[in-house]
């Protein structure tokens, strides 16, 4: 590779892991999780290269240039530190999910709780449904097999699995749990998977509080829920400013 071609390689890493390292922060600014409990990469189709966070390392110990550049063969393509322990399962998610170029996952508390109770979330209300017209679903428990495989690559595949068993387009559905672990989200960028982590907190936590004020409280009708989506996703969606 010519000088040029160098410089411009660099460059690309350069943006990675600067996206990454925001969304990173975006983590930890956000109650998200604690000391090392989540992570956040930043994906470059073209290049087939994602940034992702170190493994062990704290918030607020991290710099940019602490993001470890990967490619999609699971290989270190630049950084001195080992990359997070989920990193096959964003790898997988790029791999699986065309267009999304972020991925996020931490340990909220409400979310994790739903995931540990192997739930899906329904839609209770219209915070709800501005984001997803379908409940937020929950994977099943991965099989002792898959496990003694490779658990973070068999995390991937069974988000993967659980979106095409659904019938879920992961540019519609872009947060999941899973089962006994916690959440992932995906998004366009890597700031946006984080919003989408935020945003899937808050909903966890309303719908955790409907149920524990009415244990037999149904799902939102469905013409509202099908407003909220439409007024803000719909042809004529008229929520914001053009």
């Amino acid at each position: 590779m010519n000088s040029d071609g160098d410089r411009h390689i660099m460059n690309i890493y350069k943006t990675l892991r600067e996206e990454a390292y925001e969304a990173n922060m975006e983590i930890a600014r956000n109650n998200l999780a604690i000391y090392t409990w989540g992570n956040s990469s930043a994906f470059d189709p073209d290049k087939g290269v994602f940034a992702i966070k170190p493994s062990g390392v704290e918030y607020n110990k991290l710099k940019p240039q602490s993001m470890v550049l990967v490619d999609l063969d699971g290989k270190i393509a630049d950084g001195k530190l080992k990359p997070s322990s989920d990193t096959k399962t964003h790898l997988i998610l790029y791999k699986e999910f065309k267009g999304v170029r972020g991925v996020t996952h931490t340990h909220s508390v409400y979310a994790s709780a739903w995931a540990q109770a192997a739930k899906p979330v329904p839609v209770f209300g219209t915070t709800h449904a501005d984001h997803s017209t379908r409940e937020i679903p929950c994977t099943e428990f991965m099989s002792e097999e898959a496990v003694k495989n490779n658990y973070e690559l068999e995390t991937g595949n069974l988000i993967a699995e659980t979106l095409k068993k659904g019938k879920l387009e992961p540019a519609n559905t872009n947060m999941i749990l899973v089962a006994g672990h916690g959440p992932y989200t995906w998004g366009n960028s890597a700031l946006q998977s984080v919003y989408n982590s935020v945003v899937l907190e808050e909903i966890c936590k309303m719908a955790l509080l409907t149920i524990t004020i009415d244990v037999n409280a149904k799902p939102l009708c469905e013409h509202i829920i099908k407003k909220h989506w439409e007024r803000k996703h719909g042809e004529n969606a008229y929520y914001g400013q053009k």
